[in-house]
């Protein structure tokens, strides 16, 4: 049903005739006919009564003043939606997020977008593996993902722009064993208990190639919510390998930061569906990230 033909019909209602309608909605008279016609005949029932000159409103035409008023207001209101948010004005990005991606690049990223478009809310999605953003943009539940692996091959229709590296840091109470800012190497870290994340991240990766290297060390905590394994390190629980998007956090939480040796990196990406055209919210918190990346390369 064209919405033009349900104002044009209440414009014959409001202003009592067609002449009159025609002249304050700006349309030719035999156009306003044709277009009420047409409305009739998509329904299949008489909505004026005409005689001679003038035109009567019949019970089906009472019928629709009401629907067709709620259809005008609504699809006027979606219209200024649509225009504010094609002017970046308001809107919801629906982000897929890994909890260390969440402390950065994601705090700096939120920042910089709330202060550009004020009227536009992030909701950010949990994922713990790349595996969980893959599915969060597959099924249309996140537009964006914002995470930190390995090398990675994406599923067919997924596209990832690399945003930055981030080195893999040790964590832990100061002095016991390191302290801040030290180098680490694996047979340094015999005895060492680990607190980490189940098997799927690089965290867990880089923990297992420790363990794996032949030295007497164990994992004493596997916890999948990584907002516990910076408690447990404060609380004396272990070790933790984290990205270095932590540090700050850490180290004003009263933790130390070791650099470990060999390094390991973790590449964060920025991931959307593809060819899908995006709505304007999500095209303007990714055009900040690209940002943020821009300005760490320069």
């Amino acid at each position: 049903m064209d919405i033009r033909h349900l104002k044009y019909f209440l414009g014959v209602v409001d202003h009592g005739g067609f002449g009159r309608a025609a002249m304050q909605l700006h349309i030719a008279q035999p156009s306003l006919s044709q277009a009420v016609l047409a409305l009739e005949r998509e329904l299949g029932v008489q909505l004026f009564h005409r005689t001679g000159r003038h035109v009567v409103v019949s019970s089906s035409g009472r019928a629709l003043i009401e629907p067709a008023r709620r259809a005008v207001r609504d699809f006027d209101a979606f219209r200024s939606t649509v225009d504010s948010l094609k002017s970046r004005q308001v809107g919801q990005v629906d982000l897929a997020l890994l909890p260390s991606q969440a402390v950065e690049p994601f705090s700096t990223v939120a920042m910089q977008f709330g202060k550009l478009y004020p009227g536009m809310t992030i909701s950010a999605q949990p994922a713990y593996t790349s595996a969980d953003v893959m599915q969060l943009l597959a099924s249309g539940a996140c537009e964006l993902g914002l995470f930190g692996s390995a090398e990675f091959v994406p599923p067919p229709g997924i596209h990832l722009e690399p945003i930055e590296e981030q080195p893999m840091v040790l964590i832990g109470l100061p002095g016991q064993p390191f302290t801040d800012g030290s180098v680490v190497h694996h047979n340094d870290l015999t005895g060492a208990r680990f607190i980490t994340s189940p098997p799927g991240s690089v965290m867990r990766q880089v923990v297992d190639e420790i363990l794996g290297s032949g030295i007497d060390a164990h994992i004493a905590v596997e916890v999948a919510h990584r907002s516990s394994v910076l408690p447990l390190v404060l609380a004396g629980g272990g070790l933790a390998v984290l990205t270095a998007a932590w540090t700050d956090l850490a180290r004003k939480c009263g933790a130390a930061v070791m650099h470990l040796e060999p390094a390991h990196t973790l590449q964060v990406t920025l991931a959307y569906r593809t060819p899908a055209v995006m709505t304007p919210a999500a095209q303007a918190f990714a055009e900040v990230v690209r940002e943020y990346a821009s300005d760490k390369y320069l």
